[in-house]
């Protein structure tokens, strides 16, 4: 699995949560497709995203830049 943050912003206020419909900041690509995650989403599920993900794009950390 690869994990990566990216410094550019790549996810956008138009993506959205799969789960709850609040803003993405996180993007999973599993063996059977993309999911879309908040920060609240992704902080729950990332254990088992972990394990399961072919790659990971992670922008949780654009919510406390200055």
């Amino acid at each position: 699995m690869e994990q990566t943050e990216s410094a550019t912003p790549v996810l956008t206020a138009a993506d959205r949560c799969d789960q709850c419909g609040a803003r993405a900041w996180v993007k999973v690509t599993l063996n059977s497709g993309e999911l879309l995650f908040c920060a609240h989403h992704a902080n729950r599920h990332m254990e088992s995203l972990r394990e399961t993900a072919v790659t990971i794009l992670d922008e949780r950390h654009l919510l406390t830049e200055d």
